[in-house]
């Protein structure tokens, strides 16, 4: 299975982000992941619409976004305008997630839909079909550097099973605590795509952090 890595910048240098955006580049990161928080949907405001914009040009690299606010629907037209590949929403949300989907894939871009911790991941079952990717939450999102819950590999084995039981190309994104210790015990449950912000900004050899979460 190909794994791909997403780093998270919320765990970046906001310093120097335009260089911390080209280490990743160079680091043979797969795509940057782009946490943005709300201070309602979760209990941490982070970044939005305006930092994308002007990271955009800082990158080639596709631009993973996880919207974890309560109104998604509003802010995929803004984050798609800013330069979005992809957006990932809740299905906690109380919108209908379908609308959402349709949303974001009538602006060209790739749907991905997450759970938290506490949600079961058979709720997201009926929207398989309609979704490129599904993030597992492996820790309460909100704040980053958290310890990883083992109790959502069961999660993730479950989802990977009814993928490959529907024949569906559907990646499972893990997202938390995902560093030298769990990136194993993820992808041997079904992932394929790694976020990790901490492990990989952190490291003093990012290249190296990046090669030993894909397993090379």
């Amino acid at each position: 299975m190909d794994i791909k890595i997403s780093a998270s910048i919320l765990s970046a240098d906001f310093g120097g982000l335009e260089g911390e955006l080209r280490r990743a580049g160079e680091a043979g990161c797969d795509m940057i992941h782009f946490d943005v928080m709300d201070g309602h949907f979760v209990p941490n405001i982070s970044y939005g619409v305006p930092v994308l914009k002007s990271i955009r040009r800082c990158s080639g690299l596709p631009f993973d976004v996880h919207l974890m606010i309560t109104d998604p629907l509003a802010y995929v037209g803004p984050f798609a305008d800013a330069g979005a590949d992809h957006i990932t929403f809740h299905r906690e949300i109380a919108s209908d997630p379908r609308e959402v989907i349709s949303k974001i894939r009538s602006r060209g871009l790739t749907a991905g839909i997450s759970v938290k911790p506490a949600t079961p991941v058979e709720s997201v079952f009926e929207l398989l079909d309609d979704l490129d990717m599904v993030l597992v939450m492996t820790v309460e999102p909100g704040f980053g550097g958290q310890g990883f819950i083992y109790e959502t590999l069961d999660k993730i084995r479950a989802l990977r099973r009814e993928i490959n039981r529907r024949g569906l190309n559907t990646d499972i994104e893990v997202d938390g605590g995902i560093a030298s210790g769990t990136c194993r015990d993820v992808v041997e449950a079904g992932a394929n795509v790694l976020v990790s912000g901490s492990f990989l900004f952190k490291a003093p050899d990012m290249a190296a952090a990046a090669a030993e979460l894909r397993g090379i």
